[in-house]
């Protein structure tokens, strides 16, 4: 029937915006066991929409967990790759988190809220990171998982408060970049931190699920383009950002992905001993920028070979 929601499959989950996506002629595909918009119009549109205003993506398929009590950090500790002891009230910083052989199981981002710390880890690994915290537990620490009762939206470009001007309070727009605040919109708590992944200015907002419709109906409003996940994964490459399952997963340690700036080798966590010998062994691959000549666009896997036609990586 024409104009009608399309069944969703048994085996995967939605979003709460879902037929929001799909009434605006979103094609959807099955990402990390979500249904998820990977583009409206097409992916260049898209993707030069963020670059030269503001793109709205739905990423509410991020799973969203907040710890609080007495030994919230200390839970913490023991699995992030950052220092924590020197974050301070609405920051937020990018961290791993390492299995025992020094392999990368999600990179994530840490807030440190008024009332929580918050942790954002990627879609398909929010089980598993769920169930690794509870194997760590802390005495006097919970954690709660608000991945199904938020919406998670991000607004990114150079014309981003132009689309939540009106939105969210006048004092986002002169929060500096990973810092993040509370806000009381409507009687609801939101958390809204200035972030994103995808190299431009912007905002990420975690809102109650029932104002998700609303919400992102303001934000195209204000001038929004809706995107999809293709054009944010083309803006995250384009941007050298790595991707869990792409330029990290658990055979590629910090370092060799370029990111031991995340690593703190002074504080204990796990997987820090094998940490300590893998950044000494100089034969490991690490993950380097590549620009290639003519239109051809290089696919995950493909080998690299030298001059000589050897190969030297993929």
């Amino acid at each position: 029937m024409q104009g009608s929601i399309p069944p969703i499959s048994a085996n995967l989950r939605s979003t709460p915006l879902r037929e929001w996506h799909v009434g605006r002629g979103a094609r959807m595909v099955d990402f990390a066991g979500f249904s998820m918009p990977v583009q409206y119009s097409s992916i260049v549109a898209e993707h030069m929409s963020v670059r030269n205003s503001a793109g709205m993506f739905d990423v509410s398929h991020m799973g969203r967990f907040l710890f609080r009590g007495q030994g919230a950090m200390e839970w913490l500790d023991r699995l992030l790759t950052c220092r924590l002891s020197d974050l301070s009230i609405g920051q937020v910083r990018y961290s791993l988190i390492c299995g025992q052989h020094g392999g990368v199981l999600d990179d994530v981002l840490v807030t440190r809220w008024p009332d929580s710390w918050g942790l954002v880890v990627n879609a398909s690994n929010r089980t598993r990171i769920l169930d690794l915290f509870t194997s760590h537990r802390v005495p006097d620490a919970t954690v709660e998982d608000i991945s199904a009762s938020t919406v998670m939206v991000a607004v990114q470009g150079p014309d981003w408060w132009r689309a939540c001007h009106g939105i969210v309070p006048e004092s986002v727009a002169s929060l500096p970049y990973f810092r993040g605040q509370l806000a009381d919109c409507g009687g609801a708590c939101w958390r809204i931190s200035r972030t994103g992944y995808t190299g431009e200015d912007g905002v990420e907002i975690i809102a109650p699920a029932d104002v998700g419709t609303a919400l992102v109906d303001s934000m195209v409003q204000g001038g929004a383009v809706p995107c999809g996940l293709g054009a944010r994964d083309t803006l995250r490459l384009e941007a050298g950002m790595p991707l869990y399952g792409h330029e990290l997963d658990e055979n590629i340690d910090p370092f060799q992905a370029g990111l031991g700036r995340s690593v703190d080798l002074d504080k204990e966590f796990l997987g820090r001993a094998a940490l300590v010998v893998r950044k000494a062994d100089a034969s490991l691959p690490v993950r380097v920028g590549i620009m290639l000549e003519g239109r051809r666009a290089a696919r995950q896997g493909d080998e690299v070979l030298d001059t000589h036609g050897a190969s030297v990586g993929r």
